[in-house]
């Protein structure tokens, strides 16, 4: 007697969208961090400088969220219980980034976006 029970689609479905998500988060950083002069046109100066001072350990914790997300989602899809673990990772960076992007740093992201249309 077979007791596997067949995943849902709505599993699949869920997965697959978070794996898209988070791979552009992936790309986004890959292209920031490369910096990528075709991906990086896109954005103001003062924007460009606010990541340029980005400290090493902001960096650090950026990846941390981006990295443990994209392998959270692939781990999700493989049906792996150390997909909990990647996405813990991934909040705890999302955590550390925040706390500097809204507190520490001297300029806030909000200053450097451009207004809403």
């Amino acid at each position: 007697m077979n007791s596997e029970t067949k995943t849902p689609i709505g599993f699949w479905i869920i997965s697959g969208l978070s794996l898209l998500w988070n791979a552009y988060g992936a790309f986004d950083y890959t292209m920031t961090q490369t910096k990528n002069a075709q991906y990086l046109a896109a954005f103001t100066p003062e924007q460009l400088a606010y990541f340029d001072s980005f400290p090493a350990w902001m960096d650090a914790t950026w990846a941390l969220g981006v990295w443990g997300a994209l392998a959270g989602s692939v781990l999700l899809l493989m049906r792996n219980r150390h997909a909990v673990t990647a996405f813990g990772l991934s909040l705890l960076g999302l955590l550390v980034s925040s706390i500097w992007q809204f507190g520490l740093s001297e300029v806030k992201a909000s200053e450097i976006m451009p207004p809403a249309a």
